[in-house]
């Protein structure tokens, strides 16, 4: 079943909202000072909030100094308009964002051996600072960057989740909601149909009806996700697809955690 819902082409539906969603379009809106785009921009970064920070404590930081610093990275894309340069081919926001991590997370060890040593220099060469072994490589290595793709491709299915449940919810039908979503990946252990038609308060058939119908909607939902975080049509098959393939990596236990 995971197969179906994230192994999904998306080319069909992708023009219906692509344009609006396109990452670097919102980007370079900021130029202008568009609140509107930025806001949009300070969306998908707190959107992706966990996989950042389980990459900072993967760098050596304590949980609570993680969550400082994953704010402050966004506070610092946004206020330096990192985000705007007119780069219109910016690729995938989840490369553009890894990198600038790794920068970010090298600049403040730099400025931290500065004060250290007590000084107000603004700058500490990279070969010092390297050779006293607190300097940060900005590019990940292959196992952080794997880990860091899995846990992006885990927030992508929770907030499509997300937007399910929101539209559930909106139409009165929480409660069906929550039976349904034991065949979504991440769910509860599987229920027969008999008993999750018995919970809903439908037929078998009925129930069998609903389950599809949230399946397609689960499936849209991830194209739409997806879209927001590309810079071309094209890319979201390939990156719906290698998000599959980082998964499958791990195994086919699919457990969606919490924000």
């Amino acid at each position: 079943m995971i197969i179906h819902v994230i192994s999904y082409k998306c080319s069909e539906i992708a023009e219906m909202y692509f344009p609006t969603t396109h990452w670097s379009l919102l980007a370079q809106a900021t130029m202008s000072g568009e609140t509107a785009a930025r806001g949009a921009l300070n969306e998908l970064c707190q959107r992706y909030w966990s996989p950042l920070k389980q990459f900072i404590v993967a760098r050596g930081y304590p949980e609570a100094e993680a969550a400082d610093l994953t704010q402050d990275f966004i506070v610092h894309l946004l206020e330096r308009e990192a985000l705007s340069k007119p780069d219109r081919s910016r690729g995938k926001f989840r490369s553009f964002l890894l990198g600038a991590l790794g920068n970010f997370l090298s600049h403040e060890r730099e400025r931290r051996l500065a004060l250290k040593r007590g000084g107000s220099q603004p700058h500490v060469s990279a070969e010092v600072v390297e050779a006293e072994g607190i300097l940060a490589s900005p590019r990940a290595s292959e196992g952080e960057e794997a880990e860091f793709d899995r846990r992006w491709a885990l927030a992508v299915l929770r907030a499509s989740l997300e937007r399910i449940e929101r539209s559930y919810a909106e139409a009165g039908q929480a409660t069906l909601f929550a039976v349904l979503r034991s065949f979504l990946p991440g769910g509860a252990a599987l229920p027969s149909y008999e008993e999750a038609a018995v919970s809903a308060g439908l037929s078998v058939a009925a129930l069998n009806s609903q389950v599809h119908r949230m399946r397609r909607q689960f499936r849209e939902a991830v194209c739409m996700e997806v879209a927001a975080t590309v810079s071309a049509p094209h890319e979201i098959d390939e990156e719906i697809t290698y998000l599959y393939k980082v998964l499958m990596d791990r195994g086919t236990d699919l457990e969606i955690p919490e924000s």
